[in-house]
């Protein structure tokens, strides 16, 4: 009797099946990778806005005041030669790109300063007042955009009942502002620790910053997940996040494989639309591979979180209804 009920059990839903309604779901309303195609060609044949200016002034007066401690074993020129071929390649629209909620980007993290049609119009922020101004501008477009893309990549993955566009994106922009916070509220504090850590002992900073990326990763489940409550339930964004904490909870191993394929899958073929230079047409290809592939992806983590909820649903009814009868 025993056995028959445990047999009865449901199974979790599989992995690879998953993937395959994701991909399939986006190959079948291709039109859905629009964004993320519109933001990279954005980013990489579009104005640069710049903070090369403001911030080599800056990091000039920081030099000629202090210089990297010598325990910390760097080179002031070596220091100095990063810090200038960052400024060269920062773009602030690349701020577009938000997270948990945003239009995936190739070109966001590339950060390219050479275009087939030449160098790109580069513009330049005046002040930090302007910095903060554009900072702010470009996260809630960012968030605004992301939330679009999540609603419609939701659509076509799950063909859900009829759902109010307006409340998931205020849901959303609310979810990724909570997010925003917290990470500024613990983030900030643990910075300026890890900068006096380093200070002291750059071998005991390492350490622990080794057990804080342990915990990321750890935290980084429940942060992928937070916002599909909001496109696939209508749930509000505390919801959503309690929602997505108990989900991993209760499925932490098949959850944690899910996003370690997801990143695999992700980053390595990442590397395969890098390959074509910045200033090479053939780019366009690696644009458009990686706006499929993300949208796939992100297509397929709905698909999951709708199966594996139902799963747990399944599971929870068989179990209530295994010590009713025990009960009896």
């Amino acid at each position: 009797m025993e056995s028959s009920k445990q047999a009865a059990l449901p199974p979790p839903p599989g992995l690879i099946a998953t993937f395959t309604k994701g991909f399939d779901a986006i190959a079948n309303n291709v039109a859905v990778i629009v964004l993320p195609l519109l933001l990279d060609l954005f980013l990489w044949l579009g104005p640069h806005l710049r903070l090369k200016q403001l911030l080599a002034q800056l990091f000039a007066e920081f030099s000629s005041l202090a210089a990297p401690p010598a325990s910390l074993g760097l080179d002031p020129a070596q220091v100095q030669q990063v810090w200038a071929q960052f400024l060269d390649q920062f773009n602030l629209f690349s701020l577009l790109r938000t997270f948990p909620v945003g239009v995936a980007s190739l070109m966001s993290g590339r950060m390219p300063i050479q275009t087939p049609l030449g160098s790109p119009l580069g513009l330049e922020a005046a002040s930090f007042f302007n910095v903060l101004g554009w900072w702010l501008a470009l996260a809630i477009t960012g968030w605004l955009l992301g939330s679009v893309y999540f609603y419609w990549v939701s659509g076509v993955a799950l063909k859900p009942q009829p759902r109010s566009f307006a409340q998931s994106i205020i849901q959303a922009i609310l979810l990724s502002a909570i997010w925003l916070a917290l990470l500024f509220f613990f983030g900030l504090p643990a910075f300026l620790f890890f900068s006096v850590l380093a200070l002291i002992s750059p071998l005991l900073a390492e350490a622990a910053m080794l057990v804080v990326g342990l915990l990321s990763l750890w935290l980084a489940l429940p942060i992928f997940f937070s916002p599909h409550g909001i496109f696939a339930y209508q749930q509000n964004a505390l919801i959503s996040i309690l929602n997505s904490l108990r989900m991993v909870r209760y499925t932490l191993p098949v959850s944690g494989l899910f996003l370690l394929s997801t990143i695999i899958i992700s980053q390595g073929l990442d590397f395969l639309w890098r390959t074509p230079p910045e200033n090479s047409w053939l780019t366009l290809v690696g644009i458009a591979g990686h706006a499929f592939i993300s949208t796939a992806i992100l297509a397929t983590s709905f698909i999951y979180y709708r199966d594996v909820n139902a799963w747990l649903q399944a599971m929870a009814e068989q179990m209530k209804k295994q010590t009713t009868s025990l009960g009896v």
